[in-house]
């Protein structure tokens, strides 16, 4: 019979404590090797993180500036690439170490391993505390001083009122198209939007191209040049001009322009702004566009504005049968509303309002058998072709529910020029009569619920249901909840 040998395992003394142990290159057991040597040595038990107090940012060597909240992965990442020492071991795991927030102090637990001798592994825990110091961002720097922008954008438009700014200002919210300013200020003509890089106003312009019709300008200037290493420092400023055409003006196009639109009437309104002008003869229903390069190729003004509407009262209404979208052409009998018990004085009129118009509704038009207009193409055409009366759009009562309004809009935060306060609340009433009865202007912004006085608002309602049935309403299924407080809220 024949015996395996028996292998006897070779033991040694640990050279430090004298415990029985396989023999190793270090002659030591495990717990004197991690007594003996330190794998966290190279990482250093202190750093410090910068920042920013204003815009709450943290500084990422060079000088890259991130948002990080407290306890989150974007300031622990910050944190490990602040140590030096970690690429000389391997990274097992990182957390936080609760601390007071107002501590100024964040700690951070590391757990990592290295191999130390030959097939020896040893893992570590160390806790390593960053001290939050306060440095102040370049953004911050150039907002807190005076004239340090590099681009601006000046958005102008010559027009006696202020409701395409209303407009485009709620497009702006809408879309974030302000986040990159630092600073917006209103002037007479228009809004000036300040930004700390050329590439940020930029984008603004090309916002701008694509929601309203604009022709743009720039310019720089030289503010200092280093001749040391041939660098230099400019200020950039771009104009933009918008079109002088608004929403329900009275239009006379150039003989050139009416033909190539399709031979369109030359007397027509404009119904709708967008990136170009779209226009309606109201005689015919004919819808053209002009589009922006047409219109500066060979610009016209308005040839009535909102300003020169007159009320009328509706006698009768003869539909004729053709419709265009929610359009149908009628023949409609007015009368001037200051002429009741004056005059007999009556218009017949071919407008685009044969769906909406009832006998005894008002409506507001433009008067052209007493209206004297400066312009040579509205001159030249036949005037016994001409209507009478140009009816635009319904008028309702001049009681407006505006204490019934169970909504609201948001504004930019601006620098208000000193003006006419008067005429902005006017402006800004009937910029808010348009978004109510136009629900195509209102897909465009986001308007929010105001729940201020819903007692009132009800109350308000019932009493005057019979009395205004068809005045036009914003339903609650457009509304949002205001969810964010990044802007002023306008009253």
């Amino acid at each position: 019979m024949q015996f395996d040998p028996v292998v006897v395992e070779q033991l040694i003394l640990c050279c430090q404590c004298g415990t029985a142990i396989a023999p190793n290159p270090s002659n030591m057991c495990i717990n004197c090797i991690r007594n003996e040597v330190d794998i966290t040595d190279n990482i250093p038990k202190q750093a410090t993180l910068q920042f920013c107090r204003n815009c709450e940012r943290y500084l990422q060597p060079p000088n890259i500036w991130i948002r990080a909240v407290l306890e989150s992965r974007e300031l622990l990442s910050l944190c490990l690439k602040k140590l030096k020492g970690l690429n000389k071991v391997k990274l097992i795991d990182a957390g936080f170490i609760w601390t007071e927030p107002h501590s100024r102090r964040i700690k951070v637990k590391l757990t990592v391993q290295k191999e130390v001798f030959i097939s020896t592994m040893i893992q570590q825990i160390t806790e390593v505390e960053f001290i939050v110091n306060s440095q102040q961002c370049g953004d911050c720097t150039r907002l807190m001083a005076k004239n340090t922008w590099q681009a601006m954008v000046q958005v102008r438009q010559k027009v006696n009122h202020k409701r395409t700014f209303l407009f485009l200002e709620q497009l702006i919210l809408k879309h974030h198209a302000h986040k990159d300013t630092i600073n917006i200020k209103e002037v007479k003509d228009g809004l000036d939007f300040f930004y700390a890089h050329r590439s940020h106003a930029v984008k603004m312009v090309e916002f701008l191209n694509a929601v309203i019709p604009i022709k743009t300008k720039s310019s720089e200037r030289l503010i200092s040049t280093d001749i040391h290493n041939n660098t230099s420092n400019y200020k950039f400023t771009y104009s933009v001009e918008i079109v002088p055409i608004c929403k329900d003006d009275l239009v006379c196009l150039p003989l050139k322009i009416a033909r190539s639109l399709g031979n369109i009437s030359p007397l027509v309104l404009c119904y709708r702004v967008g990136n170009s002008i779209h226009v309606m003869d109201p005689t015919t229903l004919a819808v053209s566009e002009v589009s922006t390069s047409v219109y500066w190729r060979q610009p016209f003004n308005s040839l009535a504005t909102t300003k020169n509407l007159v009320e009328y009262y509706v006698l009768d209404v003869e539909p004729l049968g053709s419709t265009r979208g929610k359009y149908i052409l009628a023949d409609i009998l007015v009368a001037r509303s200051s002429d009741f018990g004056k005059n007999d004085t009556t218009f017949y009129a071919r407008s685009h309002l044969g769906g909406i118009l009832s006998p005894g509704d008002n409506v507001m038009g433009y008067d052209l058998s007493s209206s004297n207009f400066n312009d040579f193409t509205f001159d030249s055409l036949n005037q016994n072709y001409l209507p009478d009366v140009v009816l635009v759009k319904k008028s309702y009562p001049q009681k407006r529910r505006k204490n019934k309004r169970n909504w609201k809009l948001k504004s930019l935060a601006k620098e208000d020029e000193k003006s006419d306060l008067e005429k902005m609340d006017q402006d800004y009433e009937l910029f808010l009569r348009d978004l109510e009865e136009d629900s195509e202007l209102r897909q465009n912004i986001n308007l929010y619920k105001s729940n201020n006085n819903a007692m009132d608002i009800d109350t308000t309602v019932e009493e005057n249901n019979d009395e205004d049935d068809d005045f036009p309403e914003v339903k609650l299924e457009e509304l949002l909840d205001e969810l964010t407080l990044d802007d002023d809220v306008d009253p």
